[in-house]
């Protein structure tokens, strides 16, 4: 759309129905105008829940709402460092032992290989948007414009929960590692006990409160010179895993990767709980991965995108799952698997050896540094995403504000800094990480279902669009029922020949879904710069993982999923529908303004992807 046609399109909009909410102040200007906003809901959620935007009205118009741009300063490898010190933090150091110890044993380096793939396959569909659109919304904007606002807000909500109770539970743990560092094992020793306060809420945490404040300062100055730091912190981190990799195969011993201590009690062998075992240890360090998705929220500030974000996202995810592979390999190294501690199972594997206790402060140190790292790139995430939804209407637009000077969203990153900090100050947050888990990989399920949607309904005409929906939505229903069916059989089913009959023909019915979808449906765009490559097969096989690895969460999590969900759909109803009719269809004073600012970038959009 050329910025004469916006312009006349907006005065249009502006005559024919600007007078509405935004001309008398709003849905929330007085108690009588939100009681007739509430009177319309019925039909202002069918208007709004399944309104998409496109991405050149993403790119241009809903970007101009942030007033001063982002700037593109970042190239492949910053990406590729912000990659690196998202995923690699301390969850690794803890997660390892306890998929080793309980599920895995050895094997575990074949978990690690398995969720880098699948982690790796979710990357794909992520580039994918971000290369085409590249936008700070992340997957928030990617299933705004697939899916619709409602979609969008109920993964907006779930990122944002994400960040903000992972960020404080990991802030948290980076008083104990640096503890570890200093020959301090407590950590209640460096913390404030505060009595008449129930357990988990009781002690103060000044130093997990600093860190996040200053990282918050750090990130609203300047996003490249954030990522300059972060590459320093990264590449010292890399350093103390490297030492970490080669102790662990000069002291290892390489029977530990066969013979456990108790061999009377616990199996051996390499996959001494068999392929069942393997698959559920890679459920568990999954989690060892989360971060990548950060980077795709920094596509805003990427220099050519179409390059740097492909490289950046997948080189990541690659040297991640090598680097993970290799610890994996060095810790089943050194103890065999049955003697492995769970909590803490690089450091405690030296601590009993005489002479090489040091090594343990050295590996505390090393954690603490990709504490710092993963809370500097998911602060960086987290303020984008929650910027992109305040640009959306959903949310307040004070939050969607770049300032004009330091090119980045200070508001979003102050707010939801303090917030975070407010948690880490008492909260002890280990309950909700399984559903700071489960949130995550709802939202790589609806990213990887949003790319095939994508593809094969998007067409120049509504009538095409409706006529392709239909089959392609049927798709991904019919797909996740079979891969919903495979999880519970392989959870549930009692083991033997039935149950592996079954889980096979759930395999082919998959297989032979995706290969009936494929020919029979036409895709209906081709990416012009970078695509998922073996469409469908690549998302379909990450909608599977996503769905298997879903099933390995516990209830309670699903429980806490339930209720989160249905205060987010609560918020919708009550809030962020009526902010978003009088932003969308409300017009208003500003609507001409924004448009003329939203048709500049338009323009430019172009240039963005060279």
């Amino acid at each position: 759309m050329d910025k004469g046609a916006l312009v006349v399109q907006v005065m249009d909009d502006s005559s024919n129905g600007g007078v509405g909410a935004a001309a008398a102040g709003g849905s929330f200007s007085s108690l009588r105008a939100y009681g007739r906003a509430l009177a319309q809901t019925p039909r202002r959620l069918a208007r709004r829940a399944c309104a998409a935007t496109s991405p050149g009205e993403e790119m241009s118009r809903v970007r101009a709402r942030s007033g001063a741009r982002m700037a593109r300063r970042l190239r492949w490898h910053d990406l590729v460092g912000l990659g690196l010190g998202g995923m690699v933090g301390a969850g690794v150091f803890v997660t390892t032992g306890r998929a080793t110890r309980l599920y895995a044993g050895p094997g575990v380096v074949v978990s690690y290989a398995i969720a880098g793939l699948c982690a790796l396959l979710s990357a794909f569909c992520y580039t994918e948007f971000a290369v085409d659109m590249p936008v700070a919304g992340g997957a928030f904007s990617y299933l705004r414009v697939t899916f619709g606002e409602l979609a969008a807000f109920l993964t907006g909500a779930n990122l944002i929960m994400e960040y903000v109770f992972s960020n404080a539970a990991v802030a948290r743990s980076f008083t104990a590692y640096l503890g570890t560092a200093v020959g301090v094992d407590a950590p209640s020793k460096w913390r404030i006990a505060v009595p008449g306060l129930p357990k988990g809420f009781n002690e103060v945490d000044l130093i997990a409160v600093g860190v996040i404040l200053l990282i918050s300062v750090c990130i609203c100055y300047s996003t490249k010179e954030s990522s300059v730091v972060n590459m320093v912190l990264t590449a010292v981190h890399v350093a103390f895993i490297l030492f970490i990799i080669v102790m662990g195969f000069w002291r290892g011993d390489t029977r530990n990767l066969t013979r456990p201590v108790d061999l009377a009690h616990n199996p051996g062998g390499f996959f001494p709980h068999g392929a069942a075992g393997v698959f559920n240890g890679a459920a568990m360090v999954y989690l060892s991965y989360i971060g990548y998705d950060a980077v795709s929220t920094m596509a805003e500030e990427v220099e050519r995108p179409s390059r740097d974000i492909p490289v950046g996202v997948s080189g990541s995810v690659v040297l991640v799952t090598l680097l993970y592979c290799l610890m994996a390999a060095s810790m089943s190294m050194l103890l065999p698997y049955d003697a492995i501690d769970t909590e803490a199972p690089f450091s405690g594997a030296f601590k009993g050896s005489s002479g090489w206790g040091w090594v343990s402060n050295v590996i505390g140190a090393g954690a603490s540094l990709g504490i710092l790292t993963s809370l500097m790139v998911a602060m960086l995430g987290q303020a984008r995403y929650l910027c992109v939804i305040g640009r959306s209407g959903v949310m307040p637009a004070w939050l969607a504000k770049v300032h004009p000077c330091t090119a980045t969203p200070v508001n979003a990153s102050a707010f939801l800094g303090v917030f975070t900090a407010a948690l880490a100050l008492f909260t002890e947050l280990d309950v909700l990480l399984n559903l700071v888990s489960i949130g995550t990989l709802f939202v790589f399920y609806m990213v990887a279902n949003a790319v095939v949607y994508r593809r094969y309904v998007a067409a120049d005409d509504d009538d095409a669009d409706h006529r392709r929906a239909w089959p392609t939505l049927v798709f991904l229903a019919a797909f996740s029922l079979v891969a919903l069916c495979f999880t519970l059989l392989w959870q549930f089913a009692p083991a033997g020949r039935a149950r592996t009959g079954l889980l096979a023909a759930c395999g082919a019915a998959a297989v032979a879904t995706v290969g009936a979808f494929r020919a029979l449906v036409a895709e209906a765009r081709r990416p012009e710069l970078w695509g998922v490559p073996a469409m469908p097969w690549v998302p379909a096989a990450s909608v599977f993982l996503n769905v298997f690895l879903l099933g390995s969460l516990d209830r309670p999590s699903y429980v806490r999923f339930g209720f989160f969900t249905a205060a987010a759909v609560l918020v919708y109803v009550l809030y962020s529908v009526h902010a978003s009719y009088d932003a969308e269809e409300g017009g208003g004073a500003g609507a001409g303004a924004a448009a003329l600012d939203g048709a500049k970038v338009q323009d430019e959009a172009a240039d963005f992807k060279v």
